[in-house]
């Protein structure tokens, strides 16, 4: 490779992978945020609290700190080491999504199944338990967004322990029509009451979001697969370099 060329890569793999460490920092910042402010969705799974929005951005975003950390390191100082680990973490970390992307499409009825099954049991064990204050304003947050009612139905809140026998939802299912909200779920009447459930509400949520989520995707990719082949091209270059040095 001519050094024009070289000096190119190394410099812009350094621009990019400082970039990619200030969205890293960014990333955390916004879990730690998440955390901090809305910590009642990381229950919303009592089996996978941390595949919780906040956990996943923290987790995320420390990896890709250190990650990005060692490929600028790497590319600036022309450190062989650093170069070999960076590829090393890049491509596990892109098998993995490649691997986790597949298995959730493929499984993706049964992770439906496993979702559904999570919400319902947070909500019946749960609502409104001491210590459990950030799961219920978060619940009653997104039934009162989205204008829905459960998982499925309004039948998910009946008999939890919060109210056991009792066939009444929470005051945050009442629609708009009802001024005064106040044990507005056991006195006004079924007609007033979302019908909708909220699993079918974000299903839709999401899929209406879903060619964001799929630019972000492929930019991500991009710059991973490009991270792969800049640093093995540098790498290479240095080692050619240090056999005509040694020769």
């Amino acid at each position: 490779m001519g050094r024009s060329g070289y000096t190119c890569i190394r410099y812009t793999m350094c621009t990019s992978n400082v970039l990619v460490w200030l969205v890293a920092c960014g990333v955390l910042g916004i879990g730690v945020w998440l955390r901090l402010a809305y910590g009642g969705y990381a229950t919303m799974l009592p089996g996978y609290s941390a595949l919780s929005a906040d956990s996943l951005c923290i987790i995320a975003g420390m990896i890709t700190f250190f990650v990005a950390f060692f490929g600028c390191c790497g590319s600036w100082f022309q450190n062989r080491c650093l170069l070999i680990l960076y590829v090393t973490l890049v491509g596990t970390i892109f098998t993995m999504e490649v691997t986790a992307g597949t298995l959730a499409f493929v499984y993706r009825d049964d992770v439906k199944g496993t979702l559904k099954n999570e919400f319902k049991l947070g909500i019946k064990h749960n609502y409104r338990k001491t210590g459990q204050e950030g799961f219920t304003l978060a619940w009653d947050h997104i039934q009162t967004r989205l204008d829905c009612c459960g998982v499925s139905n309004k039948n998910d809140w009946y008999n939890i322990d919060a109210w056991t026998n009792q066939s009444r939802v929470p005051d945050s299912c009442c629609d708009e029509q009802v001024t005064n909200k106040t044990d507005c779920g056991i006195n006004v009447s079924a007609s007033y009451i979302y019908s909708k459930g909220c699993f079918s509400k974000l299903h839709v949520w999401l899929i209406e979001r879903l060619h964001v989520a799929g630019i972000i995707i492929l930019v991500f990719a991009f710059v991973q697969l490009f991270g792969l082949v800049a640093a093995m091209l540098i790498y290479c270059t240095l080692r050619h370099r240090n056999r005509k040095w040694n020769s």
